[in-house]
């Protein structure tokens, strides 16, 4: 096999594992690690548009509306219409939106340890600007 191809199973095997394990510890909070982006990118940046939303979360619109329909159903975020743009949703988290998404970081905390204590000094910046580079250049 070619080193093309090792890094690619490489990264799907590390995201994948990662992304089951942010599961299982999001199950006691209710929330999935997709549902949990979300939040997070909330938590970040309140009454985003949707759309801003699935630039910021590199998804797909269906998937960030069903996702957002769920969760507005459940009472974490809160969607209306843009004050300026009469065809943009705004979104809000809602204090209890708030509360799960303080509670999934608690929830996370060991996960995160993990991951970090994976990564040796140093390493995480030169990671972060590999990783922050790949979309660019697989979507140019």
């Amino acid at each position: 096999m070619n080193k093309g191809h090792n890094l690619v199973m490489a990264l799907r095997a590390a995201y994948l594992s990662m992304h089951r394990q942010t599961n299982a510890h999001l199950a006691a909070v209710g929330v999935t690690a997709d549902q949990f982006v979300c939040l997070a990118l909330l938590a970040e940046e309140d009454g985003i548009t949707q759309q801003e939303l699935v630039r910021r979360a590199t998804s797909d619109p269906n998937t960030i509306r069903a996702m957002l329909m769920l969760l507005e159903k459940r009472g974490l975020v809160k969607r209306e219409r843009h004050p300026t743009d009469g065809r943009a949703r705004h979104v809000t988290l809602t204090p209890r939106g708030r509360a799960v998404y303080r509670r999934s970081m608690e929830e996370l905390k060991e996960v995160q340890d993990v991951l970090k204590a994976q990564i040796p000094s140093g390493a995480e910046k030169i990671l972060m600007r590999y990783f922050e580079s790949i979309p660019a250049h697989l979507s140019a």
